[in-house]
């Protein structure tokens, strides 16, 4: 046993990952009881399934990984059922087991896998095609190797957890709670990122700022409640309207914020370079204008919105920041505020 207990010694604080552990647990698992084949399997018992997820053949036996059989018509389930969790006759205690006469076992010795709280999770076992003697240490290395592998499911599953955990926090510090767009916070970090791989690139980044006209009026109207209805119908159009490489997001109260890559301009075309870089915010601001404008249905309230107040600007990475991009285009959004004011009387 001191062998075995070494190589543990050295195999467990290696063990990244169920497969990095349950290989060496199976290798010695061989050596001490002497079978043709260990393996590991999962259950599924609301599937009635057993899969054999690692394995070590060594004999004429062979437990190929991969191999799924009916839970049901198992070793594994008769040896827990019965409490009998080793044999050298398996076609005298469980001849009626089609898996076991199809593989071709006669020595059988497994142990179940249980979590916590008790739940089946697989089992470990051992087989052999001829009559194998069961060593001295067998039943307490296998019991052992259970649990080790056991806690380290447990461990997998409760770091998969906070994994999940942290991810979902990480969502909901990024999300703007009433519309689920990004908040302030993500679309900063989006641009900035623009502004790298443009630099990088030689390219542009589009930069907008969106305002909606007139949401006070309806506020006020309507209430909090359509307010806040209407803020959620206006993103839903903005993020339909959005390039796949675009993003849009709620920065505060009635004002949004959309970013996007832009062309790369072509040194030897020079203005021509830039009127294209200009088209391209251009065309992104009608575009986004538009998808604001129309008819809203709050409830039982119909609003006929002329459109939000849009400045998209086109921004070299060399000259400005993210702070900087922003500021223009929203200097370029009261522009258009303006206009559009004067417009209309």
């Amino acid at each position: 046993m001191d062998p075995i207990l070494s190589q543990l010694a050295t195999a467990l604080p290696e063990a990244k990952s169920i497969e990095a552990l349950t290989r060496p647990l199976l290798q010695m698992l061989s050596t001490v009881t002497g079978m043709e084949s260990t393996y590991l399997t999962s259950i599924d018992l609301d599937r009635d399934e057993q899969k054999v997820r690692f394995a070590r053949n060594v004999g004429d036996l062979t437990i190929p990984e991969g191999l799924t059989v009916k839970w049901s018509d198992t070793l594994c389930k008769r040896a827990i059922d019965e409490d009998r969790l080793y044999t050298d006759d398996v076609a005298s205690c469980w001849g009626d087991s089609e898996a076991a006469r199809q593989l071709g076992i006669q020595t059988y010795l497994s142990t179940p896998i249980l979590n916590d709280d008790g739940k089946l999770l697989g089992t470990l076992c051992a087989a052999s095609s001829g009559k194998r003697q069961l060593a001295p240490d067998a039943n307490a290395l296998l019991k052992l190797f259970s649990n080790l592998v056991a806690s380290f499911i447990e461990r997998e599953r409760l770091l998969d957890n906070l994994q999940q955990a942290n991810a979902k926090l990480m969502a909901y510090a990024m999300t703007d709670t009433l519309t689920g767009l990004p908040n302030r916070r993500a679309v900063f970090e989006e641009l900035e990122r623009l502004l790298k791989r443009a630099e990088r690139a030689g390219g542009t980044v589009l930069v907008g700022v969106i305002d909606l006209d007139g949401f006070k009026m309806i506020n006020d109207t309507y209430g909090h409640q359509c307010g806040d209805e209407f803020l959620q119908a206006v993103g839903r159009r903005l993020a339909e309207s959005l390039r796949a490489s675009d993003m849009v997001g709620r920065v505060g109260g009635d004002e949004f914020l959309l970013v996007g890559p832009g062309p790369t301009p072509d040194p030897e075309l020079d203005d021509l370079g830039a009127s294209d870089t200009q088209l391209a915010a251009q065309t992104l601001q009608l575009r986004t204008a538009a998808a604001t404008a129309g008819t809203y249905r709050l409830g039982d309230r119909v609003i006929e919105y002329p459109g939000a107040s849009v400045g998209v600007v086109s921004v070299d990475p060399l000259n400005m920041d993210a702070e900087t991009s922003v500021r223009l285009a929203d200097t370029r959004m009261y522009e258009i505020k303006r206009t559009r004011k004067h417009l209309n009387g």
